[in-house]
């Protein structure tokens, strides 16, 4: 979701290699000369730092003595996209796909990702629809790119198709930054990063690198502020978070599991937290994270305590003397203190950028996902930016008006529950997340954009298309999970791959989301055997058992749960058998009696069951059953139990197959 924020703009190298530039959370509105982002070692950690401390007494300097530009109100925006193949999977070409775009577009963590950066302009008049038809544009562009190598383009937070096994190393953007502030991270975290989530379903699982993030995509968007005015405006962004995630959820599915409203918000959070356990009882913040209370001072002291709180993780050769540019009269490009802040999010973030030879400050709010269509983005930024303006009719100091910690646990609520949360606002009135956009906050948003004398089509359109959603209750989020409802008498990977279609297919009409008719289930291709992983056919909701429990365990499992085979786990929770229904069968057959040696699980179970990863091909798992004659492999991931496939699954993904060949000799004819 632009959480490993390095790139600015690729530069063409002579021998036609792309090389990204490093600008942190400035991408977009501050294109900067090229120069190297690494990895720090122990000889160059401390000149780096005081680099970092230099350019933050710039900072000062340059506020106080009234550098920073003023009355700006410029606006910008960066679109996050993801690429899939015919089949709607996750599709890793970026890097060979950026060959054939602008310097506009740029690569993200994952290669299956893209971004693309606007050029900002003041909120005036037009500006609205200016952004609108640019990012159509500009999505029109990568979409006709991407047809060219059998690619689509998705709009959407968090692609329904997307498998863990898409989550290796080897579909991580072939840049030595991305490894390296990888393996920064791992060296902090000292231990696999761990995601738990509770919504509908559930989802535990661990992974070895930062690959989780590339999981999430956002449209993030940028507001100019008058360094007077920053601190009551970021900490108003604080506060109005919640109600436009709220309406603005779209991505509560994750590996084919219902969790979260908006699921990008803790996923980002524990995809990249650098937290390991302890037994202690200090207080630590993850590198994502909402803040830790009210800003007080001024921009600086946001840059401050991020420093302070986390350890520095890349750096820069840049010999730029910030203190000594400014001695000469110059502007400084900072480009330490944006390197650090591109690795610390903020889900509202300050930043510090140049436009036309004027540094500024603007608030970047990454709250947003990507999706579903470029006229709900926008109509998201309006609710945003007209609030931005508007603020000063409802409160001046947002700070005497509620808590921090309503704040932030109105942000959570919105993201957990989107459109169903209920708030605390201010002076400690409860109010629905509805009722409080449609009373509240779209009459401030509206005046706002007037008073920034935007064109009142835009408003009444922009604005329309946001109070239309709240009001159907309809956001991206409930229109998935309505879809997949309706889908659930299908294999789940059918399911998943109409949903990816359903986006898809949808994006590139007129009007929002919240006009959309579900998803259904001949929209999307199916991949043909050859093509699947075990991933994708494995069933996930398994009973097991312990070797020491008895066999009678085994056979009234297999009985209250029409199964015809349980695996066999250690207590450590590693796969050490499994018991069949066959076995089983032949026990009790022979009228033996409860004293017999066969009375464990242990003792008769099959201490060396087919074995596959989720990773392997389905034909090569076909294969291998029938060489060992077995009639169920079971999926394992570093030991432990991840699923299992039987002959059940492979019939289902062949009657999917068939069904669709049949559909298409229909449409033929």
């Amino acid at each position: 979701m632009g959480g490993i924020d390095f790139v600015v703009a690729p530069r063409i190298r002579p021998n036609g290699a792309r090389n990204a530039i490093p600008g942190g959370a400035c991408r977009g509105l501050l294109i900067m000369g090229d120069f190297k982002v690494h990895r720090l070692g122990s000889s160059d950690l401390a000149a780096f730092e005081r680099k970092l401390l230099g350019e933050v007494r710039a900072l000062e300097k340059m506020l106080a003595s009234g550098h920073i530009e003023t009355g700006g109100h410029r606006i910008g925006c960066e679109q996050e996209m993801f690429l899939v193949d015919r089949a709607w999977r996750p599709f890793p070409i970026a890097p060979e796909l950026l060959e054939h775009l602008d310097s506009s577009f740029t690569p993200e963590l994952g290669r299956f990702n893209l971004e693309v950066n606007l050029d900002p302009r003041k909120l005036q008049a037009d500006s609205l629809s200016l952004m609108e038809r640019e990012l159509c544009r500009r999505m029109e562009q990568v979409r006709l790119a991407a047809e060219r190598m059998n690619a689509c383009v998705v709009l959407t937070g968090i692609l329904p198709t997307l498998r863990v096994s898409d989550l290796t190393l080897d579909n991580m953007t072939p840049m030595t930054r991305y490894f390296d502030l990888n393996d920064a991270m791992g060296r902090l975290r000292g231990e696999d990063y761990e995601f738990r989530l509770k919504g509908i379903d559930e989802l535990i699982l661990s992974q070895d690198s930062v690959m989780l993030e590339s999981c999430c995509t956002s449209f993030h968007i940028h507001y100019q502020v008058d360094p007077d005015d920053f601190v009551s405006s970021y900490n108003f962004a604080q506060a109005v978070s919640a109600p436009l995630l709220a309406a603005a959820a779209n991505s509560p599915m994750l590996f084919g599991r219902r969790l979260w409203q908006e699921t990008r918000v803790p996923l980002f959070q524990q995809s990249i937290d650098t937290r390991h356990a302890t037994s202690s009882l200090r207080q630590r913040s993850p590198r994502v994270r909402f803040g830790e209370g009210w800003l007080k001072g001024s921009a600086v002291d946001l840059f401050r305590e991020d420093i302070a709180r986390f350890r520095v993780l890349l750096g820069t050769d840049d010999e730029e003397d910030a203190l000594e540019v400014l001695r000469r009269g110059a502007v400084p490009q900072l480009r330490a203190l944006q390197i650090h802040n591109g690795t610390v999010y903020r889900w509202n973030r300050a930043c510090y950028g140049i436009t036309d030879g004027r540094p500024h400050l603007r608030i970047e709010n990454r709250v947003l996902p990507a999706g579903p269509t470029v006229l709900d983005e926008v109509s998201n930024a309006s609710f945003f930016f007209g609030l931005m303006r508007g603020m000063r009719e409802i409160c001046s100091d947002v700070t005497t008006m509620m808590d921090f910690e309503d704040a932030e646990a109105n942000f959570l609520s919105a993201a957990q529950m989107g459109l169903g949360a209920g708030f605390r606002w201010f002076n400690g009135q409860t109010i629905t997340a509805r009722d409080l956009i449609l009373e509240v906050l779209l009459p401030v948003a509206r005046n706002g954009l007037e008073r920034a004398q935007v064109a009142s089509s835009d408003i009444d359109r922009y604005l329309g298309v946001f109070e239309e959603r709240v009001l159907r209750r309809r956001n991206g989020a409930l229109w998935l999970l309505k879809s997949f409802g309706d889908l659930k008498e299908y294999p789940r990977e059918r399911a998943l791959s109409a949903l990816t279609a359903g986006i898809a297919n949808r994006q590139w009409n007129a009007g929002g989301a919240h006009e959309w008719d579900p998803a259904t289930i001949d929209e999307g291709r199916i991949m043909k055997s050859h093509g699947i992983c075990v991933e994708e056919a494995m069933s996930t909701d398994l009973m097991t058992i312990h070797p020491d429990e008895p066999i009678e365990m085994a056979a009234n499992l297999m009985d209250w749960n029409h199964m015809r085979h349980v695996p066999v786990e250690s207590d450590e929770g590693l796969v050490v058998g499994l018991v069949s229904y066959l076995e089983v069968l032949r026990y009790f057959n022979r009228g033996v009696d409860g004293d017999d040696d066969l009375a464990t699980v242990g003792s008769l179970m099959n201490p060396s069951p087919t074995t596959v990863a989720p990773e392997m091909p389905i034909l090569d798992a076909v294969r291998l059953m029938r060489a060992q004659q077995s009639d169920c492999v079971v999926v394992v991931k570093h030991g432990r139990l991840a699923g299992m496939v039987t002959e059940r699954d492979f019939l289902d993904i062949m009657a999917a197959e068939l069904e669709q060949d049949d559909a298409h000799r229909e449409d033929a004819d």
